[in-house]
């Protein structure tokens, strides 16, 4: 049991220190990733980021998750998808649209607190506060990878054991502080799971984002 993600990162990062990484960036899933994310920025020394991916639901099940979608419009769909998709390809279509709106709405929001950062040639460490069914997770690793990192890593503080395999092959390595057989849900590990707002996850980009150059500083200067 996690006190909060905070908590839950600090003891990740505990798990991630002396490792040998090259230029680290901290890739995390929003919102609540964020949190997680920023304390392993800062526990090792790393760039925060965000990677946008979102669950596809279920039709009149919200709360499943047939798959994802990431940024680049690439959608991943897992083994529960069969039973919903026969004849359902209009329904998937239009939750594609409405995942890609929100993911676009982020983006905007996101990218005014910090730039993308640049993922080729680096180790870059994938993060939310934990995997339930690994949807939107494969989906953040299938986009991340195209970018061609040096090395790609999944690090969570929990997850379900059998999802943690599948996204296993995504991936170069995973850090996982617990694996539960009796899993039902991520915040079923946390006494405080509350929701993270906007507002939250864009102090933390800022906090973290690179400095200005002399040239970006004079262009946003007040005229």
């Amino acid at each position: 049991m996690f006190r909060d993600r905070e908590d839950a990162a600090r003891q990740l990062a505990a798990k991630l220190k002396g490792r040998p990484l090259h230029e680290p960036l901290v890739l995390a899933i929003p919102r609540g990733g964020v949190v997680t994310g920023a304390v392993l920025a800062r526990e090792l020394g790393a760039e925060l980021d965000v990677v946008l991916s979102r669950k596809l639901r279920a039709p009149g099940y919200p709360e499943l998750a047939i798959g994802a979608i990431a940024e680049d419009g690439q959608v991943y769909l897992n083994h529960q998808a069969e039973e919903f998709l026969d004849g359902l390809e209009d329904y998937l279509a239009e939750e594609r649209r409405h995942q890609l709106a929100e993911i676009a709405r982020r983006r905007e929001l996101f990218r005014a607190a910090r730039p993308p950062a640049r993922i080729a040639g680096r180790s870059v460490i994938v993060t939310d506060d934990g995997i339930a069914t690994g949807s939107t997770m494969i989906a953040a690793l299938q986009a991340v990878k195209a970018q061609k990192p040096s090395e790609l890593i999944v690090a969570v503080p929990v997850a379900s054991p059998d999802r943690l395999e599948g996204v296993r092959r995504w991936c170069d390595d995973v850090v996982c502080l617990l694996a539960p057989k009796m899993f039902w849900a991520v915040g079923q590990f946390y006494a405080d799971f509350t929701q993270v707002e906007d507002e939250e996850a864009v102090r933390l980009l800022r906090e973290f984002a690179p400095a200005a150059g002399p040239q970006e500083a004079v262009e946003a200067s007040p005229r």
